[in-house]
């Protein structure tokens, strides 16, 4: 079981999405802004990456710069405003054989299948 952290709106997220259906993986599809991960599911995506919380950040998204940028926050810290608002997580992120890779370039993805 492959599960992708989608926006359908992304293209990124698209060519991952497509480079998945073409591997025939069984695909658990989650449009992560409709149903966001909490802060357990967040943490553990965070540990599988092998990166921390500020990595997983888009940090050129308007909500960061207007509410976040410049400050001194403690991991949690991070991972509360990731799950309070969805849109600031990188995307997309594929999760395999507990190992997972952020989409970006979408090829990537194919390194943990």
């Amino acid at each position: 079981m492959t599960t992708i952290y989608h926006n359908p709106r992304c293209r990124k997220s698209r060519e991952t999405l497509e480079i998945l259906e073409q591997k025939n993986e069984d695909i658990t599809i989650i449009k992560y802004l409709e149903t966001p991960p909490n802060k357990e599911e967040l943490s553990e995506i965070i540990n599988l990456l092998g990166i921390l919380p500020i990595d997983l950040v888009r940090r050129n998204e308007a909500i960061w710069k207007e509410n976040f940028k410049g400050k001194d926050m403690t991991d949690d810290e991070i991972i509360k405003a990731l799950t309070d608002h969805p849109k600031l997580i990188e995307r997309p992120i594929v999760i395999k054989n507990n190992k997972a890779i952020i989409g970006r370039p979408p090829q990537k993805v194919i390194d943990i299948l």
